[in-house]
């Protein structure tokens, strides 16, 4: 066995897990980061992955694997750049331990992520939230949890991988009633309900019955529900809302644009971007801005409010006096 493979299980069992504490999100993201790289050497090179080197490695091996993560897998330039990000993750740490390869692995660490185009935020407005709201069918149980789980999305703007973690005791009624999560980051948050909200919530909750550490949205074994899963329960019910609301045909839909909607409802609403940021868990207020670029509305009301510039007065040409001539030619 070469060098390159204990690296990598020390880089995922000593600096992921327990010096940084990476979430198991991130962790599956790099864990997939690294098959696909290894397969892709091993395609190319013929050599199996436990045997492969560092050296294997180099700036031009990694170039060709992000080029043929775009051209062959289709995938997005902002995928690519996560990609890229997780192997000059793994290198900043491999330069500890391998100070002997440290021209090569600074020559990986200046491969530089590309520049993507950033389009608008696709979100639902007020209209289309109603119609996917009613959409599930409340005679069915599995249609009461769905409708709860679309209701606590849209107001809440949680993360898909918030609410798939949410246990039924981290929904708190009474007054100041809310939902408590950890988001990204590992920061918890509290975000506040709405007395529909909680109505919704708390008829889900009787229902079903429940320990605190239950899963609050379980699957058909009782498991919490999978983010793929999520995924297809809002494609379900917006493929149904479409009959009543025809806009939403023209959009695609995913759990993230529910987040989406709910931060331009609260825009809407008149709340400043950096209580939306809180909402939201955003780690800056910057990240926010993108909501205010993506409403029309803001820049129409922005717009209404601007004063109509006043039309420019046109004076007849008069010459200088001519003892102010006099002085001025001096």
């Amino acid at each position: 066995m070469t060098a390159l493979a204990p690296t990598l299980e020390a880089f995922f069992t000593e600096r992921l897990v327990t010096q940084r504490r990476a979430s198991p999100n991130t962790i599956a993201a790099y864990r997939d980061t690294f098959r696909l790289l290894l397969r892709f050497l091993h395609d190319t090179t013929g050599t199996p992955p436990s045997m492969l080197k560092i050296e294997d490695l180099d700036a031009h091996r990694v170039s060709a694997f992000l080029d043929h993560l775009e051209q062959v897998r289709g995938v997005t330039v902002r995928t690519r750049n996560n990609r890229l990000a997780a192997i000059h993750s793994l290198f900043r740490y491999a330069a500890f331990r391998h100070p002997e390869h440290a021209a090569l692995i600074q020559r990986v660490l200046a491969v530089p992520a590309k520049r993507a185009d950033r389009a608008l935020i696709s979100f639902l407005d007020a209209r289309e939230i109603e119609t996917v709201l009613a959409a599930p069918d409340l005679s069915t149980r599995l249609g009461r949890r769905d409708h709860a789980l679309l209701a606590l999305a849209f107001q809440t703007g949680l993360r898909v991988s918030e609410l798939v973690a949410l246990r039924c005791g981290d929904v708190i009624f009474g007054t100041g009633a809310n939902v408590r999560c950890f988001g990204k980051g590992r920061k918890e948050r509290a975000t506040p309900l709405t007395p529909e909200t909680v109505a919704v919530l708390r008829a889900w909750l009787d229902e079903r019955g429940f320990d605190a550490e239950d899963p609050l949205f379980p699957g058909p074994r009782g498991k919490p529900l999978t983010r793929d899963a999520v995924r297809r329960v809002v494609t379900r019910h917006v493929a149904t809302a479409v009959a009543n609301r025809a806009s939403l045909g023209g959009k695609r839909v995913t759990p993230h644009v529910l987040r989406h909607s709910c931060a331009m409802w609260l825009l809407e609403s008149g709340f400043d971007t950096a209580v939306v940021a809180l909402w939201l868990g955003h780690e800056s207020v910057r990240t926010t801005d993108m909501y205010e670029h993506a409403d029309l509305g803001v820049k129409e009301r922005a717009l209404a409010r601007a004063q109509p510039q006043t039309t420019v007065r046109r004076h007849r040409y008069r010459p200088d006096d001519a003892l102010l001539r006099f002085l001025s030619a001096l």
